[in-house]
């Protein structure tokens, strides 16, 4: 019988997975540690146990901040089995986001991973009269533990244990699972409802695209909180596989290495760094083996899809994976079938070149009002690819695109509303149930979902004409120079682009060009790193047509990142916060033309 509701995965466990030894697995002083199938089982009812002793009740709520670590998965299902509401927050937003999630989703518990997360959200939390109580997962002093509640569950098991039956009974698979907050790129983040229909949906839809079973194993290293790692977490948890969490953005190189995985989930940013690291040092190779890395990446470029690569192709393919690409491979743990991305565009030049390296590469597409996957490219092997398109929808979510270009989803899998927010919840579902993404996008031969830009991040120049500025942005980033870029231009003459230099790349061009610098504020402006910079840019024009060029550009001193402020936690370009942290430089490029220049 298929699992209705996120916590009948236990029974799964119980049941089918019983001798798995490996679990759940993540990293405790150093070592590796596995948690068993009843581990995970045990740990979750006495949560459960716990928080009823607590005296929380179905329909309470309870945040997380935290880190991906096994201790999430339990207090999770110890949730979902007694019914109350689990309301994952992102370890890396602003108070202020804190602040206003706390006060709009009214949990009576908080739980975070570390100290540093306390320091942060504690006196957050305390002005927020529905929080009873704040947990960790590590020690902190002054902090209560969250091995008290799985303490107080053991003592309290045989007081509650009859009482969680009939709770878990009386759960219907259409009630209220989760409240997942948007990252609020363009104003206050949203609370997205989901019920267990919603996610157990989707878990199976992916379930019939997947063929992974028991014997595999993830590397999982995306934020839990994220809807997209957590569902398909569930997925992962659905078919037996062994789940490993990496210690955190640094050791994946590490751990990947260590895990062998037979797949992850990346977001294109971290296949986008992949791909420069490994070009980086083949540019530091010597004589005859640099030849041999360039030809094989020049070969690799030309790789076709679909088996539609010639015998002669394959052959040289062949002789090229073994010299360079295998040890592409080697660097991944060795054991990849598939890598999933999603959350932002994929270059298809990625696509291409890593599924050329014999390491599968497949783009996806959703959101969380959508639990989230609306539409994926299946496995290479199947041979149901599209490069360029997120592929068609997954089994039990139709898509069809609007009048004026909007993707549109409906199914089991789309949310039950904003929390609180009936007008907001009106304006994306319509009374036929469809969803509207807010993405415009096409169906390339009549099945294969392509994304063109995002309806609300389309703008006008002052001619009229409209600018998508992602696929701009996109190509802007595939430069080593450049690690982020947001183009501008709204009811302007001209587009034009906001650049963070990719530093560590930088620092390195100027000291074999012998550029002289203090800071990075004097870097930017220095004559030699603008003009290289405007090469980048007009080789970029050159791919684009005359509207969409960038006609002016400037380089900003800063990195973007989700703890500064300036990227969502999917690693998005929250343009709002950009264009109003850089006003004076925006107005600057569109101020008086100087001389007759642009």
């Amino acid at each position: 019988m298929e699992p209705k509701r996120t916590f009948d995965l236990l029974e799964d466990y119980r049941t089918k997975y019983a001798y798995k030894q490996d679990a759940i697995v993540a990293k405790e002083k150093g070592e590796w540690a596995k948690y068993s199938a009843g581990d995970y089982v045990n740990h979750s009812n006495y949560i459960s146990y716990g928080l009823l002793a607590l005296g929380l009740k179905k329909g309470d709520k309870i945040a997380t901040i935290s880190n991906n670590r096994p201790e999430w998965n339990f207090i999770d299902m110890g949730m979902a089995q007694a019914g109350i509401v689990h309301v994952p927050i992102y370890p890396t937003i602003s108070s202020e986001d804190y602040e206003y999630i706390l006060n709009h989703s009214r949990p009576a518990l908080v739980i975070l991973s570390d100290k540093s997360l306390c320091d942060k959200i504690c006196p957050v939390a305390k002005k927020v009269d529905s929080v009873k109580d704040v947990y960790s997962f590590n020690e902190v002093d002054g902090i209560k533990n969250w091995r008290e509640i799985v303490d107080l569950g053991i003592k309290s098991a045989g007081k509650f244990k009859s009482e969680l039956e009939k709770i878990k009974n009386s759960i219907k698979e259409e009630e209220l699972a989760t409240i997942i907050y948007t990252s609020g790129t363009t104003g206050n983040p949203k609370g997205v409802m989901l019920s267990h229909k919603n996610i157990m949906s989707n878990v199976h839809s992916i379930s019939q695209v997947f063929d992974f079973n028991d014997t595999h194993r993830i590397l999982s290293f995306l934020p839990i909180s994220h809807v997209f790692e957590r569902t398909i977490n569930y997925y992962f948890q659905r078919v037996g596989i062994s789940i490993f969490y990496a210690e955190n953005m640094g050791t994946i190189t590490d751990n990947l290495k260590d895990v062998k995985p037979h797949v992850f989930i990346a977001v294109p940013r971290v296949l986008e760094k992949v791909y420069d690291k490994i070009i980086g040092k083949g540019k530091d190779l010597k004589g005859i083996k640099k030849q041999i890395f360039f030809w094989a990446v020049k070969l690799g470029a030309k790789y076709k899809f679909n088996n539609g690569n010639s015998k002669f192709y394959n052959l040289r393919l062949k002789l090229a994976r073994k010299l360079i690409f295998s040890k592409w491979s080697e660097a991944l743990g060795g054991q990849l079938e598939v890598v999933v991305a999603g959350g932002a565009a994929l270059q298809p030049r990625l696509a291409i070149i890593f599924n050329a390296a014999g390491i599968p590469v497949v783009e996806g597409y959703g959101m969380t009002e959508a639990s989230p996957v609306i539409a994926t490219n299946r496995p290479p092997d199947k041979n149901e690819v599209c490069v360029g398109t997120v592929g068609p929808a997954i089994p039990g979510v139709h898509v069809k695109i609007a009048d004026d270009g909007e993707i549109l989803c409906k199914g089991d899998n789309v949310m039950m509303g904003y929390y609180n927010e009936p007008e907001l919840t009106a304006e994306v579902i319509d009374a036929d149930g469809w969803l509207h993404t807010g993405d415009i996008g096409e169906l390339v031969k009549g099945k294969f979902l392509k994304i063109t830009d995002r309806k609300k991040e389309m703008f006008k120049l002052s001619s009229g004409k409209y600018i998508a500025p992602q696929p701009i942005e996109n190509k802007l980033k595939e430069s080593f120079f450049i690690e982020q870029a947001m183009v501008i231009g709204e009811n302007e003459k001209f587009a034009s682009a906001l650049i963070s230099p990719n530093f560590p790349f930088l620092h390195n061009w100027c000291s074999l060009h012998d550029v002289k610098y203090r800071d990075n504020p004097e870097l930017i402006q220095h004559p030699k790193v603008v003009a290289r910079f405007q090469r980048e840019v007009n080789e970029i024009n050159k791919q684009i047509g005359a509207t969409e060029q960038i006609k002016r550009f400037r380089l900003i001193n800063e990195e973007w990142t989700p703890q500064t402020g300036e990227l969502s936690p999917t690693l998005k370009l929250k343009r709002k916060y950009l264009t109003n942290k850089y006003k004076e430089v925006i107005d600057e490029i569109y101020s008086v033309q100087k001389n007759g220049n642009l």
